[in-house]
């Protein structure tokens, strides 16, 4: 029996207990009519007993009838209400059964809207509740095993270097003072750029778990982007790049971690460098868009796929693996650049076609909340 208008256990039980009496009393007042049809026929026929008088039968007997009826009826009547319930407990235990047994895709059926019902509905979603979490729990582990094998190859290749060039040294004790000093100057390169991975990998971690604090201030972002240009004059004359600077406010004042935003940027500037050389030119563009500083930093180099654009900003993500070997590095960059963006409550994106790479970074300029410590 459905009824939607019952919303717990005890009314279920209530109304289980008044059909039970209703019929039970339907049943005595037949019985009683039963009864005096009875004795009417015996008295009639003139049958005399014990439990017959001539005044019908003994009210003791009739008594004893109607009680065992009634009895008899209430505990049939109010069974046969309970049986269906019963069953539907017993669907939720079986369903309890299978989840325990790691069966997460047998949904139990919602058939009252009682604290069963309930029971059923919370299973269902704790089904649902779990899948979800077991498939982070395999994402996670793919993810870890993928930290580790990209970390074990990327701290490989220079560190084999380092040793390859430190025991040649080390195995040419007459080797000339000029050779020596090349190959150990090699090495050091290499140590310094082993170190530069391992630190981006642990910043990374730091930003991902949120570890790392922000140190909020007021910087100007036009003066900041021109700092970071002439610093990265050495790698432009190194690779013939020209760079044109277009900045339509001299005093782009931004609410952020001078030393995050620094190194967002520089990342940017960076992968422009190694992977815009074929295009022998690099424009960064600032401007101020309402409540926003929104920068461009374009390059005119190798075009990214569009299947790559959608994955461009995961970690450890590289658009084509033999070019990424040649330009080192941790396939980390960009991921830091979309962490810090975020920290700062911004955005980044990007754009490529046969027109440039354009990667888009827009920040609020006043971040609405309180300097950290």
């Amino acid at each position: 029996m459905k009824a939607k208008f019952i919303k717990s256990f005890e009314e279920r039980l209530a109304l289980y207990i008044g059909i039970s009496a209703l019929i039970t009393l339907v049943v005595e007042v037949c019985t009683v009519f039963l009864i005096r049809l009875i004795a009417g026929k015996l008295r009639y026929m003139g049958y005399r007993s014990a439990l017959m008088s001539p005044d019908g039968i003994n009210p003791s007997f009739r008594l004893g009838i109607l009680l065992a009826v009634g009895i008899l009826v209430f505990i049939f009547s109010f069974y046969f209400l309970v049986q269906k319930y019963m069953r539907y407990v017993r669907i939720i235990i079986n369903g309890m059964k299978d989840i325990a047994q790691g069966d997460f895709d047998k949904d139990i059926p919602v058939e009252s809207m009682d604290e069963f019902g309930q029971i059923a509905g919370y299973l269902n979603q704790m089904e649902e509740n779990i899948k979800v979490i077991m498939e982070r729990e395999r994402i996670a582990e793919h993810t870890k095993n993928d930290l580790i094998s990209s970390v074990a190859h990327d701290l490989r290749t220079p560190l084999t270097s380092i040793i390859g060039y430190l025991g040649w040294v080390k195995e040419q004790p007459d080797l000339d003072v000029q050779v020596r000093q090349k190959y150990l100057d090699i090495a050091y390169r290499k140590a310094q750029h082993l170190e530069q991975m391992t630190n981006e990998l642990f910043g990374f971690v730091k930003l991902e778990h949120r570890e790392m604090s922000l140190q909020m201030g007021i910087l100007n972002l036009s003066q900041l982007l021109a700092q970071l240009l002439d610093e990265c004059v050495p790698s432009f004359e190194k690779y013939g790049l020209e760079t044109e600077y277009i900045c339509s406010d001299n005093q782009v004042m931004l609410e952020g971690d001078g030393n995050l935003l620094a190194r967002l940027y520089d990342n940017l500037l960076n992968n422009a460098i190694k992977y815009g050389k074929d295009g022998k030119m690099i424009r960064v563009e600032l401007e101020k868009r309402g409540d926003y500083a929104v920068t461009r930093v374009i390059n005119y180099g190798y075009v990214i796929p569009q299947e790559d654009i959608a994955n461009i900003f995961r970690k450890f993500y590289r658009v084509e693996q033999s070019r990424s070997q040649d330009t080192g590095g941790t396939g980390l960059g960009l991921a830091i650049v979309q962490q810090i963006a975020e920290l700062h409550q911004g955005t980044v994106s990007v754009k490529s076609s046969l027109q440039g790479t354009v990667f888009e970074v827009t920040l609020p300029l006043n971040q609405g909340i309180e300097e950290q410590d």
